[in-house]
């Protein structure tokens, strides 16, 4: 059977869509981030961006995760579009990981091409909880452990050291929720908007943050409802785990604890963050606790991964929205024998000298919709 899906997700490494403009919906929990870039004298170039916050189209504060009708997400596209000046009418949208499942399936290393297919759907099954019908299938073959870059590279002169013949091979399997494609396109259809393409927002993420790295590298998404952790090995999710904690449960601990409204508290850890308040002295340890069980879960996902694979992580990269949170960068170093970095992903477009700041700044809360955009760009 074919795999009709495979614009579901990207090879990561590989980009597709041949245009020279292209505009990145990524629709989160708590608000929507647009990213439009162009096109010139072969360069990428940043058009414009923008967000909007989605609480306030479902009556709730602005930092807020949302459950909201098809109806509303339209209205707050259609806003979105206008306060930011996007031009493009055909939007790549991400789909949340959470409407999806992301695992690795072992096959024998026997089978043809033209099975692969039948074999993985038949694989599949043991992982999802639903009917196979109620899934769309994607897959991407995993590079074997003898074409690794240490294997390649070791010092030795007995070529037979190198384990020649393999038993099994590796694929990454993507299941996506039927129902969720078809809401999305709803909503492109709604927004008078035509879908280019889905991608599932992990791996539009990668491609934004990432450069060549060729060790293992930890990407720490921090959202508002959850944190997501993807092990990236040449340029390729090795490994997904998601934490059940984000940006909006600290902001609820902190309105609950001091007894002020959410809006308050939203703008008392965006503006103080981890290196507290001289007037709230207990904010960096309601703060704290959250931040702890996360690196917590974090290290034990790179324990795991590293006995598995025999394999260290020395690098960390956040992105995400709650990526931006003052002092966080400084309690990582504390939390993981590995070297720390923001992500920039504005970094792969060229701009304007005088937003190099801001976008410098606010990249990790964009890197969905542009790693979107450099997709169909590219």
């Amino acid at each position: 059977m074919d795999n009709p899906f495979k614009t579901l997700f990207s090879k990561i490494s590989i980009f597709s869509g041949g245009t020279d403009s292209a505009v990145g919906i990524d629709i989160g929990s708590s608000s929507i981030k647009v990213v439009e870039i162009k096109k010139k004298n072969g360069k990428a170039m940043l058009e414009t961006y923008g967000a909007i916050a989605l609480g306030p189209y479902g009556a709730l504060d602005a930092g807020r995760t949302t459950n909201l009708p098809i109806e509303k997400i339209v209205e707050a596209i259609k806003e979105v579009f206008k306060q930011s000046g996007v031009e493009n009418t055909v939007g790549a949208f991400s789909i949340p990981v959470r409407s999806s499942l992301i695992f690795t399936v072992s096959l024998p290393i026997q089978i043809k091409e033209t099975e692969m297919a039948n074999i993985i759907s038949t694989e599949a099954r043991k992982y999802i909880p639903v009917p196979i019908t109620e899934v769309s299938l994607d897959y991407f073959i995993l590079p074997k452990k003898e074409d690794s870059f240490e294997d390649m590279n070791r010092e030795t002169d007995d070529s037979n050291t190198i384990q020649k013949s393999v038993e099994k091979i590796n694929a990454l399997v993507v299941a996506t929720q039927n129902d969720a494609i078809s809401k999305y396109h709803s909503i492109a259809r709604q927004s008078l908007l035509d879908v280019a393409f889905f991608e599932i927002e992990v791996f539009s993420s990668i491609r934004a943050n990432f450069e060549h790295e060729l060790s293992p590298v930890l990407l720490i998404d921090f959202g508002a409802s959850y944190t997501k952790l993807s092990i990236v090995e040449f340029g390729m999710l090795k490994t997904y785990h998601t934490i059940d904690r984000g940006g909006e449960d600290i902001t609820s601990s902190i309105s609950s604890s001091l007894s002020i409204p959410f809006s308050e508290a939203e703008k008392m850890k965006k503006e103080f963050g981890l290196f507290g308040n001289p007037v709230e002295k207990s904010l960096t340890d309601i703060i704290r606790i959250h931040i702890d069980y996360i690196f917590s879960e974090t290290n034990s996902v790179l324990i795991g991964y590293e006995k598995k694979y025999n394999r260290t992580i020395n690098k960390v990269i956040f992105t995400g929205g709650g990526a931006l949170l003052k002092g966080l960068r400084e309690v990582a170093a504390s939390n993981f024998q590995a070297e720390i970095e923001m992500g920039h992903p504005f970094s792969k477009v060229n701009a304007p000298a005088f937003l190099s700041k801001v976008l410098e700044t606010m990249g990790p809360e964009f890197a969905v919709a542009l790693g979107l955009a450099l997709r169909r760009l590219e």
